[in-house]
């Protein structure tokens, strides 16, 4: 899988990480930076990651941050993309299985690296149900062309 990742400074090291990782497990990866835990703006970072997703040159994107709460809301102002915020394994689940996310978000400073790796190769594998949850996704993607 062709995975984008970036994250703000509060997430780099998570980001790092999770470089290792994602490497680890046979993806290839293209990194949106950060490079430092040098204070930076989040948006631009998240951005490039969605628009990576959104246009096709990667599969899924993953943004990080403090919380991964506004990583999470900057990805998901580029059409065609459902961020979601996932700290734990449940969300993670219910995201790929309900929502066909296709960008994950986690807060550097609320998951460890051991729960980050297990979030990420839960969302990784987890199939999209389709069924009734596509007809929402389709729902949410009307919305979207309509405010747009």
């Amino acid at each position: 899988m062709h995975v984008a990742i970036g994250a703000d400074h509060a997430g780099f090291l998570l980001k790092e990480h999770l470089l290792g990782t994602l490497r680890t497990l046979g993806h290839i990866v293209d990194d949106h930076g950060t490079n430092s835990e040098a204070s930076v703006d989040y948006p631009p970072i998240c951005l490039g990651v969605a628009r990576a997703v959104a246009e096709g040159r990667a599969d899924r994107g993953i943004v990080l941050g403090g919380s991964g709460q506004g990583e999470q809301m900057a990805a998901n102002k580029v059409p065609g993309i459902r961020a979601a915020l996932c700290n734990d394994l449940y969300t993670a689940r219910l995201s790929r299985e309900h929502n066909d996310a296709n960008v994950l978000s986690m807060g550097g400073r609320v998951v460890g690296f051991g729960l980050a790796d297990e979030i990420l190769a839960l969302w990784l594998t987890t199939a999209f149900e389709g069924g009734r949850h596509q007809r929402r996704v389709e729902q949410i993607a009307a919305a979207e062309r309509r405010s747009g």
